[in-house]
């Protein structure tokens, strides 16, 4: 077996971190299984939403992290819900899955509502019935280790959650909570609860030979989070996006936060206008440092002509980011670092 290969990349000035060649394979995180699936995908003859299907949707069964598929993540009521996402870069075309129930391969889901609906993202129970309906299976996704995640927290008083300004106090006890008589807002800026060793998404990019893009993600999202939460991962242009005209990109972190600024579809904005992809996915971090300068996430971006780059926050824990790439200047599926900024 080749040793694991560390790529450190120079983010000096605007000089592209990569050297350009198609087809590409990029996803966050050291998921070298998914990375080698997608890539032996391409290889094959399967198209880039082929590759980023079953990429994704081998983190799904490998429980990437504890933070992608089943068995992982649980809510508030201890159960594990699914989030999903895939695009199609040439016809712009969307399908995704939030708060997906009881059925385990959320982002093989999302591809069918490409291909048999007119909708672009189902949720909740509803996208469980639509599962069914197309063929899979109801499979229970909580398992012995979400069990005693959810058991150890209520332990804790419920800590760490998601809730603000409730009574009784969230920072010491269980709920229900209801909103008091008067609220006194006091936004705190916290450290984000996760961190380098909680991660909590697969996004994937995948451009082929002629620069078509396809883009996705799978997540099981925020631990302990309120139930019906949706995150970042299955919205489009904030957990990732595929233009076949100028790039693809996908975030990984605190989707809360993130969500709120688009970083996917910004950073192939910026690519669109000629950015470097490293100076591109720095671009978009810098934007959120502004307004939440505690924030933990990171940003992968790719443009049609094979050249790649990541950019993260930099915060205590987290000082760099590890992410995987897959291309033909590389013997194999490649693990490569970038220093947060």
């Amino acid at each position: 077996v080749a040793p694991l290969l560390l790529v450190v990349l120079q983010l000096a000035g605007s000089a592209s971190a990569s050297a350009a060649a198609l087809p590409l394979v990029i996803n966050t995180w050291a998921f070298r299984k998914a990375a080698e699936t997608a890539w032996r995908v391409l290889q094959l003859g399967g198209s880039e939403l082929d590759a980023v299907e079953r990429g994704c949707g081998q983190c799904e069964i490998d429980q990437c992290d504890g933070s992608v598929g089943y068995g992982g993540s649980p809510d508030e009521s201890g159960e594990t819900t699914l989030d999903a996402m895939i695009m199609d870069g040439n016809t712009m075309e969307v399908g995704a899955v939030a708060d997906l129930r009881r059925v385990k391969n959320a982002i093989g889901v999302a591809r069918k509502v490409i291909e048999y609906t007119k909708h672009t993202l189902l949720v909740g129970e509803s996208a469980s019935l639509f599962a069914v309906r197309m063929g899979f299976p109801y499979e229970d996704l909580t398992t012995q280790k979400s069990l005693s995640m959810y058991s150890e927290w209520l332990n804790q008083s419920c800590q760490p959650n998601y809730w603000k300004n409730v009574i009784p106090d969230s920072s010491k006890s269980c709920g229900p909570y209801k909103r008091p008589e008067k609220v006194s807002c006091t936004e705190e800026q916290t450290i984000s609860q996760r961190s380098v060793h909680n991660h909590d998404t697969i996004g994937m990019v995948v451009i082929g030979g002629s620069g078509t893009v396809a883009s996705g993600t799978s997540t099981n999202g925020a631990v302990h989070k309120i139930p019906g939460r949706v995150g970042d991962s299955p919205i489009a242009g904030a957990g990732s996006y595929a233009d076949s005209t100028a790039g693809g990109a996908a975030a990984t972190g605190d989707g809360d936060i993130m969500m709120r600024f688009l970083p996917s579809y910004q950073a192939v904005e910026y690519m669109r206008m000629g950015t470097d992809p490293t100076v591109a996915c720095q671009k978009v971090i810098s934007r959120i440092q502004k307004y939440a300068p505690k924030f933990f996430g990171a940003v992968i971006c790719a443009n049609t002509t094979g050249s790649y780059g990541a950019a993260c926050n930099k915060i205590p824990g987290f000082t760099q980011f590890h992410f995987m790439v897959s291309s033909p200047l590389l013997s194999q599926p490649t693990e490569q670092v970038v220093d947060c900024i």
